[in-house]
């Protein structure tokens, strides 16, 4: 099992920034990927970001040129730094732990979840 805590979340006007962290622990070695996914309200679950222990990353296209994925292998922690946030951004962020192979994610961990609010 892997497990994982988010932090960062919070409220921030439309044009700010945030910087998620998600920390892993438990059975690291199982895994070679981290990302978010996100949820709005009465929405599905979509990726955001995603970041192989190779450096790979991934972006959805809603947030290409705002967002950075980014990683510390050895303080097995992902980041998502998020620039220019739009109140369409507003969602909870849950960080996510899994296989990365052949462009191809396979998450399998979820964490419990971060709030992030952008007001208009």
């Amino acid at each position: 099992q892997v497990q994982l805590v988010e932090s960062g979340g919070g409220l921030v006007q439309a044009g700010g920034s945030l910087r998620l962290s998600c920390v892993a622990s438990g059975s690291i070695a199982s895994i070679n990927a981290l990302g978010w996914y996100r949820q709005a309200p009465e929405k599905q679950r979509e990726l955001v970001a995603g970041i192989s222990s190779g450096g790979i990353t991934n972006y959805a296209y809603f947030v290409k040129g705002r967002f950075t994925i980014s990683g510390d292998n050895a303080k097995n922690t992902v980041y998502l730094q998020m620039n220019s946030l739009k109140p369409e951004d507003t969602a909870v962020y849950y960080c996510v732990a899994g296989r990365y192979s052949t462009n191809r994610y396979e998450f399998h961990y979820w964490g419990q979840g971060t709030q992030v609010t952008v007001s208009s």
